[in-house]
């Protein structure tokens, strides 16, 4: 086959954007790893350890509406408004952050945060739509995947020594003086390739109103579930109520109908997105802690533990970024979603003494590449199954399912865990050095049901419809 005139992504007419872009994305994953070594630091220092939970639920409430937002402002005039806007505020909140006096004002700079980081990531998702050809896309997808690669292994190392050596607060005030360089270069590529509406000739087209209400809404009501469920008394269950009657009518007009019902095509991508990104992350979350204190590692030593799944995620993006796999994209994301099944199912192999560690290590990257395959095969469906005009609302819809997946799998896996004892863990260990913080049932029942929920995507991914509807 020739090679096409304008080549891959890094070809003379997509270089420019493509290294623009990439670069926001790897800065962005940076600072993803490097916050949360800098966080507990920080938290302490400001004599705030008892807000310490909102410090990431504010960046996640208020990303929410940035996202819904950003499709709405994205579909009707263009993806550059709201990527230099969201880029703007994210290094804003990472300055707030960063020279904050009080925990309360740390806070209010990661919601700040949060807000930009909702208009950048579905801003990003219409600038592929607008501005790749449709086979390049999965390429751009790969690369995304890729710029997590190097931050995951080196963020945390980078900012426990900007930390240890200049302080918490320069890992914050660092990153908004890099955002200026990828932030020029790509911003000239957008404006010449995807700027301003679909059909320039069209009349301006306002703001659907109803999303945005429901976008607060959204946002309000995981805000106050996030509360409800960091203050386990009987007068939360009033936050906790109010922030269902808000979450759930919000999240049914926001997605795409039918998606809970699994309905073929787009709802079904979208329900997979959150299947697939909810259960990892929730699985995730407990691996580290569950080597420190069942298995005695060090906290390093748990973390580096996951390294190997940065290099298999992207090997497994690169692969659906592959032309010939094409026709059998659907048959690969149900063959990633048993791999991320099979990997949660043998994580707590290592809770048996004579387990080696490091089958953890193989393990868990087996599951990082089911999860290259699957989410970069969702984001290229979602833009594949997309009109023009919808991609910004579509790709919101996405990311919301993404979000919010991780936020109740999580609420779920962290009932059971404390449930089975899980609480002692942590003040056993910290008391006496993991004496007595054996409970290895607290973990079984976080890891299992997880696996099960990745299961019900393996059936989920077969009912995606790869080509989209016609008439």
């Amino acid at each position: 086959m020739p090679d096409h005139p304008k080549g891959g992504i890094l070809g003379p007419a997509y270089r420019t954007l493509s290294i623009g872009i990439i670069s926001v994305i790897f800065l962005i994953a940076f600072e993803a790893t490097a916050v949360g070594t800098a966080m507990p630091v920080a938290a302490r220092e400001l004599d705030g350890i008892g807000l310490y939970a909102f410090a990431f639920s504010a960046y996640f409430t208020t990303s929410l509406f940035g996202m819904v937002l950003s499709g709405q402002w994205a579909d009707r005039q263009g993806p550059l408004r709201p990527l230099t806007v969201g880029i703007a505020s994210f290094a804003a909140g990472l300055v707030c952050s960063g020279t904050a006096g009080t925990m309360w004002m740390f806070v209010l700079g990661r919601a700040v945060q949060g807000f930009g980081g909702g208009l950048v990531i579905v801003a990003l998702y219409v600038v592929v739509s607008r501005a790749y050809e449709e086979r390049l896309r999965p390429a751009i997808m790969a690369a995304f995947a890729a710029s997590w690669v190097v931050p995951s292994i080196v963020g945390p190392l980078a900012a426990g020594t900007v930390t240890e050596h200049l302080g918490w607060r320069w890992v914050f005030l660092g990153i908004p003086a890099l955002v200026f360089v990828p932030l020029a270069v790509a911003l000239p590529a957008i404006r010449r390739s995807a700027s301003g509406p679909v059909d320039p000739e069209a009349p301006p087209v306002a703001f659907d109103r109803r999303r945005i209400r429901l976008a607060l809404g959204i946002s309000a009501g995981a805000g106050l579930l996030q509360y409800a469920a960091q203050d386990l008394k009987w007068l939360s269950l009033l936050p906790g109520i109010a922030g269902a009657a808000l979450l759930v009518p919000a999240v049914l007009g926001l997605l795409p109908r039918g998606t809970y019902r699994a309905r073929r095509g787009l709802p079904s991508v979208v329900l997979l997105r959150g299947v697939a990104a909810g259960s990892f992350i929730a699985a995730e979350s407990f691996v580290p802690l569950m080597l420190v204190t069942q298995r005695g590692l060090s906290p390093t030593l748990a973390g580096f533990s996951l390294a190997l799944g940065g290099v298999t995620w992207a090997a497994g993006s690169w692969v659906q970024s592959q032309g010939r796999v094409e026709p059998y994209r659907e048959r690969l994301i149900v063959l990633g979603m048993i791999m991320v099944a099979a990997a949660i199912a043998g994580v707590p192999a290592v809770l048996v003494e004579w387990v080696p560690v490091w089958i953890l290590a193989l393990v868990w990257a087996l599951g990082c590449l089911g999860m290259g395959l699957v989410i970069g095969s969702t984001s290229v469906l979602l833009l594949k199954l997309s009109a023009p005009e919808e991609a910004g609302a579509n790709s919101a819809s996405l990311q919301i399912s993404d979000a919010l997946a991780n936020v109740v799998l999580l609420a779920a896996g962290g009932a059971a865990f404390a449930a089975l004892g899980g609480g002692a863990v942590g003040a056993a260990h910290s008391v006496a050095e993991g004496a007595g913080a054996s409970h290895p049932g607290a973990f079984v029942v976080v890891f299992l049901p997880m696996a099960c929920v990745a299961l019900v995507g393996a059936w989920v991914a077969t009912r995606l419809d790869v080509e989209p509807r016609r008439g």
